[in-house]
Parts: C-alpha cells; structure tokens; sequence
C-alpha cells in the first residue's frame, strides 16, 4: 500500500495532511538506517501496517479540538503521529520509556511541521497532568494499560469524553474479563473500517 491507498479510507484530507503523509516514509526509512525503530521488513508495509492500522482510532472516535491525547508508549510515534496530522486541532503528548525512539518522533514532526505534537523521554508513572483520550498499540495487556494510564484520565466513565483507546489484537476475553469489574469497554474490529487482510482479528479496544 502506498499513500493512495491510505487516502482512500479519508477522502476529506486538506492539502497540508496529504503532505505531512507523503513525507512519512522517506523519513522513516531514513531514521530506520540508524536506529531500528521499525523491523526492517515491515517498512515495506509502512503505511498499511503503521500508519493505516494507527488511523483506525480516527475512524472509532472523532477526537473534538482543544483534546489532550497522551500516546503512552508510543515507539517511534505510533499511533500518535498519524494521528495529530488527522486531528491538527487536538493537543498530542507522546511518551516512551526509549530516548532514541522520542529523537525519532521529535525529528519526524518536526520535518512535517506539526505543530500540535510534544514528544518527551519519559515513564507513565512520571506523567503528572490528565488527558481526554490516552492511545497505544499492544504493547501491554489490558490490565496493564488500564492501571497506568487509568489516573491520567481526566473523566471516568464516559464514552464519549474519552478513554483508552488501544489497538490490539487476539483473543482478549481473559483481559476483558480482569478489567470488568473497575471498566465499561467496547471492542471494534479494525475490518469494519479498512478491507485488508492484515486487519482480521485486529480491534480498537475502548476502556472507559
């Protein structure tokens, strides 16, 4: 897939996010010759693997201007740099635990001129401020995510205010059922938005 792949899903994209998007993989491929941020064999599916399966969060929930989104874990900027170009008027903070990978992030957006992105070194558990919407990609189970990120929410318990929102895959009956009882959640299939393959038993799970 390349980008007219990608713009298919999103036909109302400005000029400027088309632009941000194209840049994408050449910056990638640069930054992924000095540091693995991403296995070297999936950059041949950058945009279907990464920044398509990132932007399923766009299609379950419109994230409103003046959100603060917090991408916890977020590697080498997924999903949280496809996903401040999406919303340009949202306020992104982008954390990991790995220094290099936050270099990458910062120069990526800086290169695309995004604006509305912070990207810092740093841990969940040093994270002081709250957020509407917290993001990440199976990196953790969902108890896991849920105990880090559950204090940084600025409101509980309403699914349109926000949440966790996380990409994951598998069966993921025994984590629903260890967080049932302090979560509501909801899980989307990823192939109910994008038709590839790669997508099957993909979802956007919302813990709220």
């Amino acid at each position: 897939m390349d980008t007219t792949g990608l713009f298919n899903y999103f036909k109302e994209l400005s000029e400027t996010q088309i632009d941000q998007f194209n840049q994408l993989k050449a910056l990638y491929l640069d930054w992924n010759s000095k540091i693995n941020v991403i296995s070297r064999k999936d950059m041949d599916h950058f945009y279907e693997h990464h920044v398509l399966h990132s932007l399923a969060i766009a299609k379950y929930f419109d994230i409103l201007p003046g959100m603060r989104v917090m991408d916890l874990g977020t590697g080498g900027g997924f999903p949280g740099i496809p996903l401040a170009i999406m919303f340009p008027d949202a306020e992104f903070y982008l954390i990991d635990g790995t220094g290099k990978k936050i270099n990458v992030v910062n120069a990526v957006k800086d290169a695309i001129g995004l604006k509305n992105v912070v990207a810092e070194h740093k841990r969940a558990e040093e994270v002081r401020e709250k957020f509407d919407i917290v993001t990440g990609r199976a990196v953790m189970t969902l108890p896991e995510i849920a105990n880090l990120a559950g204090n940084k929410l600025r409101i509980r318990g309403d699914e349109e205010a926000g949440g966790i929102l996380y990409l994951k895959g598998g069966d993921l009956k025994a984590e629903f059922q260890a967080i049932a009882k302090y979560w509501h959640y909801k899980k989307t299939p990823v192939s109910k938005y994008f038709k590839e393959e790669y997508f099957e038993e993909k979802y956007v799970v919302h813990l709220y």
